[in-house]
């Protein structure tokens, strides 16, 4: 199936047909990926009186709670709720669910013995205006995303001015396969995120950061149709489903 949507007055045309899910699965168990010291995910059977919410136990059905943090147990998109006294839902920011996507593949650097995105990495692959959203895909991209344990390794993040640089060529929405913009400990800083947002000057309240995706290498760069999905959860960030179709 393909549909067709301008953007900036440029006619895209999108096949439905091919979906490409960069989400990771909400997995229980030291096979799922986690951060920032959050404990596993967890599936249990509900258990009021005689009645056990699992067929395989003898139950009538399926009925099970369900434990997990949205920021460390897999793919999650977050608002300026996640940095703001005031209560902001992610909820209630994010209502338009299909944007023109970049998908673009950096190498990280070393600077003081951290991995970081560097503004000149971004700089050299995103031009002002291409896009609503941008995905980044990190190298090295190595399977393992999909089941690390991040806490305590201090992962790589995004520098501060790489962030400025991506809201000042107009993205609304970024999506980014490290488990936060941020560096692991940073004292509360959250540099990166308050420079997306511009948290400081001129919030901007309607725009989303997708952290702890994946995109396979045999996924080439280049322009997509995102389609972002979330739980309706009234909190500052939800587990989410983003979705690539390719340009045809």
């Amino acid at each position: 199936m393909i549909i067709s949507c301008s953007f900036h007055q440029r006619l895209y045309s999108f096949d439905l047909a091919r979906p490409i899910d960069i989400s990771l699965p909400l997995l229980a168990g030291s096979e799922a990926p986690n951060a920032f010291h959050i404990g596993e995910l967890a599936y249990e059977p509900i258990r009021v009186g005689s009645f056990v919410g699992s067929v395989a136990e003898g139950g009538s059905c399926n009925c099970e709670n369900i434990t997990f943090n949205p920021h460390g147990n897999g793919t999650h998109t977050e608002c300026i709720g996640h940095i703001t006294r005031e209560r902001v839902t992610v909820n209630a920011v994010l209502k338009n669910f299909h944007f023109l996507a970049k998908l673009i593949t950096v190498q990280t650097e070393q600077v003081h013995g951290d991995y970081v995105v560097s503004r000149q990495s971004v700089e050299q692959v995103l031009q002002p205006g291409e896009a609503e959203a941008l995905v980044i895909r990190t190298l090295p991209n190595g399977v393992q995303k999909q089941h690390f344990h991040w806490s305590g390794s201090n992962p790589p993040y995004m520098q501060p001015e790489a962030a400025t640089f991506i809201r000042e060529c107009g993205i609304t929405h970024v999506l980014i396969d490290l488990p936060s913009m941020d560096r692991e400990d940073d004292g509360g800083k959250l540099l990166a995120h308050r420079a997306f947002w511009d948290a400081d000057r001129e919030p901007r309240t309607n725009c989303t950061i997708t952290e702890m995706v994946y995109v396979p290498d045999a996924i080439p760069d280049g322009l997509y149709l995102l389609n972002l999905q979330i739980a309706s959860f009234e909190t500052d960030a939800s587990p989410s489903k983003p979705v690539l179709y390719a340009v045809v």
